[in-house]
């Protein structure tokens, strides 16, 4: 590899804190501030984006590990009984040797461990692209409960006109008791429907903040509305994902293999080892030959035999077939992908023909309200007509907001499968 692997990351995290604050401007389509802010605090303090990249980080210790010469070996010995030799009697020898893998095995080692390292790295952008499509998930159900109760709030003071409405044709002697009645029914529906509402936004906002790692009572605050729109993809359908993380991490995880698999061939190659005797000599007493009590100084070499050969056939052809299920993995993921984008876009157009259904059916129903109720004024109308439409507007009111909320969602995992890089920019904090 032409770098290190450490000095690739520090390039790309190099300005990471500096797109931490560029985020708020960075250009995520219809999402609001609020949500930007919730995907910049859930990428810096999720505890499963923490522990993703601490995993990528421990990843990255393994290449200094495997990279590394075996430590040498120092051998002292002290003889009990000194071994006579010409030039003196031996006292003690000191032995130092240095074992050498083969060439280019520790290259291959450290390349092996920093294209895992890089499969880690990859599972963590997957994590924190899941979390992201969560935090946006969590944050479009509490948008739609919240725009719910709104229309319900409204749709309450109307019933309360009708009511006024009622009872005054009532006293007047042009409509019945039960008309009042009637409104007095849909009022308590009306009521009890936003207190369950009020009462669920309290877990739903306990699951967002959760998300975010942060008070569960924090208030959430959501924008006026929800906007996404029908992405323009171009290109082959089978390159969409190319810049997946999970596909991509499979990418780096057969080539780690393919790696591996060199590294198997380069253990079953001898290791040289260079060292170094030292043998301290007494001088003797009998005679005075040449080089009298001078110390001996003999340099060694080793190698090693690889005769069992079978470990490393074993260890080779592990590296392939882990390498060959990988493949078959990222064939699988691919697959799962391309269903998962097409019931995806289906959703996010199907929620945009039914949005716009809705405004249409919104703006001839206003209509057809305005003249049942000048019609029930002038007792025209049947007051159960006017009930009735009123309801059927509030139900058309309540599915565009069930729509603008599915189609919110499914743009969102639109942009987890593509890995959309116009929100997802923050790698790290750290």
């Amino acid at each position: 590899m032409k770098k290190s692997l450490l000095e690739y990351f520090q390039q790309q995290f190099s300005g990471i804190k500096f797109l931490i604050l560029l985020l708020p401007l960075w250009g995520m389509g219809g999402y609001s501030q609020t949500l930007e802010q919730y995907l910049q605090i859930a990428a810096e303090n999720n505890p499963k984006v923490k522990a993703s990249y601490a995993q990528f980080e421990a990843a990255m210790q393994q290449a200094p590990q495997v990279a590394s010469l075996p430590d040498p070996t120092l051998t002292m010995s002290a003889f009990g009984k000194m071994i006579e030799t010409r030039v003196g009697a031996q006292e003690a020898k000191f032995s130092l040797m240095q074992m050498f893998p083969w060439f280019g095995t520790l290259d291959a080692k450290r390349d092996a461990a920093n294209l895992m390292a890089e499969a880690k790295f990859q599972q963590y952008l997957d994590v924190r692209n899941q979390v992201f499509f969560e935090v946006k998930s969590v944050y479009a159900e509490i948008y739609a409960i919240q725009k719910t109760i709104q229309l319900k709030q409204e749709n309450l003071e109307i019933l309360d006109s009708y009511r006024e409405l009622s009872l005054s044709r009532f006293k007047s002697g042009n409509a019945p008791m039960s008309n009042i009645v009637k409104v007095d029914i849909k009022r308590e529906g009306a009521i009890t429907e936003i207190e369950l509402l009020q009462e669920l936004i309290e877990p739903m906002q306990t699951k967002l903040n959760l998300l975010l790692s942060q008070y569960s009572e924090t208030p959430v605050e959501t924008e006026d509305t929800l906007r996404f729109e029908i992405p323009e993809l171009l290109g082959v359908k089978e390159e969409l994902f190319a810049s997946n993380p999970m596909l991509v991490g499979l990418d780096k995880q057969e080539e780690a293999y393919k790696m591996q698999e060199v590294v198997a061939g380069k253990n079953a190659l001898p290791m040289i080892g260079l060292g170094v005797d030292y043998s301290i000599i007494s001088k003797r007493t009998d005679a005075n030959p040449e080089m009298n009590g001078q110390d001996a100084i003999m340099p060694m070499l080793s190698i090693s035999l690889p005769i069992f050969q079978k470990k490393y056939r074993a260890a080779k052809k592990e590296a392939a077939l882990m390498s060959e299920s990988v493949v078959h993995q990222k064939e699988a993921q691919k697959n799962e992908l391309q269903t998962m984008y097409e019931m995806t876009l289906y959703e996010v157009k199907k929620a945009k023909k039914l949005i716009s259904l809705y405004d249409r059916q919104l703006k001839s129903s206003d209509q057809a309200n305005k003249l049942l109720i000048s019609g029930f004024s002038n007792a025209i109308t049947d007051f159960e007509e006017v009930l009735q439409m009123n309801q059927d507007i509030l139900g058309l009111e309540t599915q565009q907001v069930e729509a603008l909320k599915d189609g919110f969602i499914a743009s969102a995992k639109l942009d987890y499968l593509l890995a959309n890089q116009s929100d997802v920019n923050i790698s790290s904090t750290k």
